[in-house]
């Protein structure tokens, strides 16, 4: 294979640039409800009022300060005539302006037209978010006020590849450092981001056979490829450094480095491959679309590291040779007798927090959406003008079967008498029981009654999500069950999240029991043993457990998808680093006892496993810090601490595991051949 480097080279290049200018054709999604299964309620519900209805639920909100009722009315005029809104609605849509406005409902009033400021509520239409915003911000202008799922998104689609270039421009220079000084030459990192970047563009570019996907695997998938897959090129070349050190050909010290190292990085790609490949089991889409393109991108990084690399490498060796420098960091330390001490005051802390943290870490408050907008932006003051003005908006809207207006009367007369709802728009209470359907205009009629449904929106002063809002949600639906049994339909953004909150729980037992179950079984067959596996599990596993349980010590409540996935990219990324410790470890005790081949493991490898940390914690920190997207961020917080952690445990707990279960391991290891003192 190595003797048509240049043609793999060629190939590989003409495949990257291919998938480079592909990636232009991937449209990107980023409505989080489009990921909930088919069959979840909301989603049902969706999809019927979809054709039932020409009118979906308003996700948009304006503001307008000091107006008339003439005024409000041009300003509705001038929205309605923006190409992708539709469905203006304000007060004269439900009451007669000749009434004295003295006369109108108070509920009605106070929602729409509240201290001669003027509320409108309508429809964005999907994927014109950004240029209808943009437009809305020209029309109202600094002075009154824009919020609502619509400028959300249009403010994701915005920040999300700036701040995926940003992340990469801070990361790239950061990568490169510690890879300079882990190298002995200054060309070598370069060939790692190569060898990588090569892999990250095809992946992106396959993604137009997968059609869509979301900004989360736009934002997260290329950047967690890079950090993922870097530590398999950096086991492959420095075993290359050190074969060409005693073997003058370099095709034959790169042919025997690809078969040394080769059981070490199918082992760890293996494990996060089936990893990354238990998020496609989630029934909440996001994390199938997020692990089709990690598991994706984990084949293709081993494939360009174990074919296209060494190529590279050999073609422009002779580069190498001239940029080589002295190693700035050594890559061995003398400090296993002193770790080793710390065995059991690490055993006892560890044996303490565990359980605390493993209940802690399912106890945090979660959030189950995109998160509330940072204050200090405009959206997030125009979000507490409007709320201030005219309290919080969630519209729930119901669909009841039609044809029963006195049913339907009592119905929306129980729920008015909630008290987290603001007003109900319905055909009984805007109009009333004694005015027959048919005496209404076409136009009218269509806003609140299809061929089988009879639509009632209620506008309540909750948050979209929550302990009171999933309460809030449950009471409506248990009093409209109790009118029409399980013909309706309920749907809203805090009916969505309601049913996400449901749906993710599940996967996420799901999911994790698989990942472990899958990750064992790649473990039980790369060491052929049974407690082996055990033994870095419970490591790798720990330090997920304290990583998830610090937002419920500080307080700070956790994006709940940022939860699910970290607990298994933590999992899958950073058991790489147990791997490659067991692995010395196992051999090492082939040749001496237990305490010597633990001190001579600690001094050989915690710089080869500090390295891919350093750069792993690097990303999730840099995710954190460049992104204004909660759930982006959170993912980057918990993984960069979470692998710092994972790091910490393996150097220092799982030493004190493999010493303690010596003897264990060896009875439960095939063919061990641990060394034993002769007497």
């Amino acid at each position: 294979m190595l003797k048509h480097k240049k043609m793999i080279v060629i190939v590989f290049s003409i495949l990257a640039v291919i998938g480079g200018i592909a990636q232009f054709g991937v449209s990107v999604n980023y409505n989080m409800t489009d990921y909930l299964p088919a069959n979840a309620p909301s989603t049902v519900a969706i999809d019927v009022m979809d054709e039932e209805f020409s009118g979906n639920i308003a996700n948009t909100r304006v503001m307008i300060k000091d107006v008339n009722i003439q005024e409000a009315l041009q300003m509705k005029k001038q929205l309605s005539e923006v190409d992708g809104i539709s469905g203006v609605m304000w007060l004269d849509d439900l009451v007669d302006l000749k009434t004295p406005l003295e006369l109108v409902d108070e509920d009605i009033l106070d929602t729409y037209y509240k201290n001669n400021h003027a509320l409108f509520t309508f429809e964005v239409a999907e994927g014109k978010e950004v240029p209808v915003t943009d437009e809305i911000y020209n029309i109202i202008g600094e002075e009154n006020a824009l919020a609502g799922d619509a400028l959300d998104v249009a403010l994701s689609q915005k920040a999300t590849g700036q701040e995926t270039f940003n992340a990469a421009a801070i990361l790239v220079p950061i990568i490169i450092l510690i890879l300079l000084l882990s190298t002995r030459s200054w060309i070598e990192p370069v060939f790692f981001l190569i060898a990588i970047g090569i892999s990250i563009l095809i992946n992106l570019g396959t993604n137009l056979f997968v059609g869509e996907i979301s900004f989360i695997s736009q934002s997260v998938a290329p950047i967690l490829q890079l950090a993922v897959s870097l530590d398999y090129a950096i086991f492959l070349l420095h075993r290359f450094d050190d074969y060409k050190d005693r073997i003058e050909d370099p095709t034959e010290a790169m042919t025997l480095a690809i078969k040394r190292s080769f059981p070490a990085i199918t082992a760890s790609a293996a494990t996060t491959f089936f990893g990354f490949m238990a998020l496609t089991f989630m029934d909440f889409e996001i994390g199938a679309d997020l692990g089709i393109n990690l598991v994706k991108g984990i084949l293709l990084s081993f494939i360009s590291i174990m074919i296209f690399l060494p190529a590279l490498t050999l073609l422009l060796f002779p580069l190498i040779e001239k940029t080589r420098h002295k190693q700035w960091v050594p890559n061995k330390y003398n400090i296993g007798k002193h770790l080793i001490k710390l065995r059991i005051p690490v055993l006892i802390l560890i044996a303490i927090i565990l359980v605390p943290a493993f209940i802690a870490q399912s106890k945090t408050n979660f959030i189950y959406g995109m998160g509330d907008i940072p204050e200090n932006t405009r959206a997030g003051q125009d979000t507490i003008q409007i709320d201030e003005a005219f309290d919080k908006f969630t519209p729930l809207v119901l669909l009841v079967p039609e044809g029963d207006l006195a049913r339907e009367d009592k119905l929306t007369s129980e729920l008015d008498r909630l008290p987290e709802i603001k007003s109900i728009i319905s055909y009984t209470s805007a109009v009333g029981i004694a005015i027959p359907p048919e005496y209404l205009a076409e136009s009218a009629k269509d806003q609140f009654f299809s061929e089988n449904y009879s639509r009632i929106i209620l506008n309540a002063t909750t948050d979209t999500e929550g302990k009171q809002a999933f309460a809030f949600v449950d009471k409506v639906r248990e009093i409209t069950e109790k009118y029409y049994g399980d013909t309706f339909h309920a749907t809203g953004e805090s009916v969505t999240l309601s049913d996400m909150k449901v749906i993710v729980k599940k996967d996420n037992t799901l999911v994790n029991i698989l990942t472990v179950v899958a990750i064992g079984l790649v473990l039980l067959i790369t060491f052929k043993s049974i407690s082996m596996p055990i033994v870095l599990l419970l490591t790798i596993q720990a330090s997920v457990w304290i990583n998830l349980a610090v937002p419920y010590f500080s307080n700070d409540p956790l994006v709940y998808i940022g939860y699910l996935i970290i607990s298994i990219v933590q999992l899958a990324a950073t058991v790489d680093y147990g791997i490659l410790f067991s692995e010395s470890y196992t051999n090492f005790r082939q040749e001496m006892s237990a305490k010597d081949a633990i001190k001579k493991t600690i001094n050989e490898n915690i710089f080869s496993i500090a390295v891919p940390a350093s750069i792993l914690s690097s990303v999730g920190f840099i995710l954190w810090f460049t992104s204004s997207d909660p759930i982006i961020s959170s993912i980057g917080i918990l993984l960069g601490r979470g692998t710092l952690l994972a790091f910490t445990l393996v150097v220092l707990l799982l030493p004190a595991l493999l010493l303690v279960f010596d003897r264990i391991i060896e009875k439960t290891t095939w063919k061990p051949n641990f060394y034993k003192k002769r007497k």
